[in-house]
């Protein structure tokens, strides 16, 4: 038992990690817009709205003192960062195909007309295009490097899923 609360302990400290990974990423989008003018799509907002699920259950899950909830939350975790991984790998291919649009006509109202882009526009408000390719930092494109964010939330997510789904007190 002494181990198996020695393990939940790691697994929470872990994800408090996680959650200040993913808050910086979103800081740095942040940065990105308003110290170099890199204005979001509809996309980019999608992928903070991402990170911030995954940040929120993990710091909620290592809140938690029992298996059960810290599983639940990193299943929740494990969805947004699925779901993270889909739509910046939707921004890559679109970034990929000039002439391919994000469809920014059709997904800016849906996101603008979210309650977060109504209580912080600075923050969830779409003013760019998805087609649009900034500079890429370090060989990277902005959507790449959010990809490969959201891959090293999921993988270790999963990994713990499958390693700890025997732990349930």
């Amino acid at each position: 038992m002494n181990n198996d609360n020695a393990v939940l302990r790691r697994e929470r400290s872990l994800l408090v990690l996680l959650g200040f990974i993913c808050l910086a990423l979103v800081a740095g989008a942040l940065y990105l817009q308003y110290f170099k003018h890199e204005d979001p799509c509809p996309l980019c907002i999608m992928q903070r709205y991402f990170y911030l699920l995954i940040a929120i259950f993990a710091f909620l899950g290592a809140r938690l003192r029992g298996w059960r909830g810290v599983r639940l939350l990193e299943l929740l975790a494990v969805l947004s960062a699925a779901a993270g991984i889909a739509t910046a790998a939707k921004h890559v291919y679109v970034q990929a195909n000039p002439g391919f649009s994000c469809g920014f006509d059709a997904l800016q109202p849906v996101v603008d007309s979210l309650p977060p882009a109504h209580w912080l526009p600075g923050v969830f408000k779409v003013a760019g295009l998805c087609e649009t390719a900034y500079p890429p930092i370090l060989g990277l494109t902005l959507p790449m490097w959010s990809l490969l964010g959201f891959v090293v939330a999921f993988v270790p997510l999963v990994r713990s899923l499958v390693r700890n789904r025997r732990r349930i007190s």
